[in-house]
């Protein structure tokens, strides 16, 4: 068996397309293809499982960037991590960080829904696809300093505020909440990725792309039932109606907004919730004032039509109903009022309406944990009361 190891004794060797192969260790072999002269050529690592017999093959490349005295063993060191790899269980293909984002969204697709994948594609388009340095990192070549440097561009990235085409556009510095989404998407990427063998370890990205703590805050804008009645009569009748949507039912924008007729069952007033970003459906028992409104929205109307839509037949959508609703925030006098001011406020008021938070995080399609964390405060006058009875 010819000797790979040294520079003088690659220079030995003859041209030939077969490579020449060294034993690393028991089913683990290294090649060395020399097609030309040089001492330069391609290495190869091949790879026998010994319960099953199943056989690999990778190229590595030249190594070029390195001293030909050093080639050799990065070879070594490239082929046995790989060889470690598959020993654990991994996948034998050569799988990159947008490869595997690609492949979530996918995943999300199927199990989850457009919305959440569609979010999830806009991410990943903003932040990985477009990165020279991450996007064709294989993973299992991704390391924790390229991750953290990933992580800190994005970061001091500013956010454009701005819609218009200006030549400056207006930017403010980006949120360590709004950083925390968009590094909690790369993560969930990888982790499937790590779950379905592409990769065995997750080092490089577990403590990188752990989320900053207690940035999110609580959603402190609070509009009562008569300033809602105030935004709905300012508002478009399409609008107004969506509006009244969002204040009867807990739940996201979006998620309202892709409800089709389907979706609801005059028989016995149950609204189901599709795939939302709690990735599940859910179901709704609607009192009679609310389930009437619905029931109306849902007459004489297509399965697939939507509960809620625009004037022009189609859904709403964040970029259609942003405008219109700052339009009817200011008719009505209010501030700060956006869609998700609604779904907070109804919350708020189940909250403080005495309805139990396991109870109210059910219906709007979130974890106890998230409602404890935003609204838990909110129950101190309960609690007050309760032990104001207890007085003797």
């Amino acid at each position: 068996m010819a000797r790979i190891d040294t520079v003088d004794s690659r220079n030995k060797l003859k041209p030939r397309a077969e490579p020449y192969w060294v034993k690393l260790s028991s089913g683990c072999m290294l090649g060395f293809r020399k097609m030309t002269s040089s001492s330069t050529g391609n290495w190869i690592a091949r790879y026998r499982c010994a319960d099953t017999g199943k056989r690999d093959k990778r190229s590595l490349g030249e190594f070029e960037d390195k001293a030909p005295s050093q080639r050799y063993d990065e070879a070594k060191r490239t082929a046995e991590a790989w060889f470690s790899h598959l020993g654990k269980g991994g996948s034998s293909e050569a799988v990159t960080v947008s490869g595997a984002c690609k492949r979530y969204v996918k995943h999300v697709r199927a199990n989850r829904g457009d919305a959440p994948a569609d979010d999830l594609e806009m991410r990943f388009k903003r932040w990985v696809y477009q990165d020279p340095v991450l996007a064709n990192v294989e993973l299992s070549k991704l390391s924790k300093t390229r991750v953290e440097n990933w992580r800190s561009s994005m970061a001091l990235t500013p956010v454009k505020v701005n819609r218009d085409n200006r030549e400056e556009p207006v930017t403010r510095p980006r949120s360590a909440s709004s950083v925390n989404r968009d590094i909690a998407a790369l993560r969930a990427a990888l982790n499937y990725a790590h779950d379905a063998g592409d990769v065995t370890a997750d080092l490089a990205w577990r403590v990188a792309l752990r989320p900053a703590k207690n940035v999110d805050g609580r959603r402190d804008v609070y509009i009562d039932i008569e300033q809602r009645r105030q935004l709905i009569e300012n508002a478009p009748s399409d609008l107004a109606t969506y509006l009244c949507g969002m204040s009867s039912v807990p739940l996201r924008p979006g998620a309202l907004a892709a409800l089709k007729v389907s979706n609801y069952d005059a028989r016995l007033s149950v609204l189901t919730i599709g795939k939302d970003k709690a990735g599940k459906d859910r179901k709704i028992k609607l009192p009679p004032a609310t389930a009437n409104m619905f029931e109306k929205q849902c007459e004489n109307r297509p399965t697939d039509a939507s509960i809620f839509c625009r004037e022009d037949g189609q859904a709403w959508n964040k970029d259609a109903w942003k405008k219109p609703i700052k339009a009817a925030v200011v008719a009505a006098e209010l501030q700060s009022v956006t869609a998700y001011t609604l779904r907070h406020s109804v919350i708020t008021d189940l909250v403080t309406g005495g309805l139990d938070l396991l109870t109210v995080a059910q219906i709007s399609g979130t974890s106890v944990s998230m409602i404890e964390r935003h609204y838990g405060h909110l129950r101190a006058d309960h609690a007050a009361a309760a032990l104001a009875k207890l007085t003797i």
